[in-house]
């Protein structure tokens, strides 16, 4: 499972986080082709930045004490029923 970005950003705010994540994610394979590992520490960190300001990464960002099952495997969670149905 994935997090997905909060709902709550505003729809410019995710616009330019998302525009970041990608200019990070461009950065970071420039830095591999270049074989820079200074730029990509720099690349990841940029792409990190913009994945947690998006909520992805971090701290959840909903309130209602689910945890979080971020990169889990679906069967291994409380939803692998559901899941399995679709």
């Amino acid at each position: 499972m994935w997090r997905r970005s909060n709902p709550d950003l505003s729809e410019a705010d995710r616009e330019k986080l998302v525009s970041d994540l990608m200019s990070g994610r461009r950065a970071v394979a420039a830095a591999m082709k270049a074989g820079d590992a200074t730029e990509m520490a720099m690349a990841r960190a940029a792409v990190d930045a913009a994945k947690r300001a998006l909520g992805e990464r971090g701290p959840v960002w909903w309130t209602d004490g689910d945890p979080d099952l971020n990169r889990h495997l679906i069967k291994n969670t409380p939803y692998a029923d559901w899941f399995e149905k679709l």
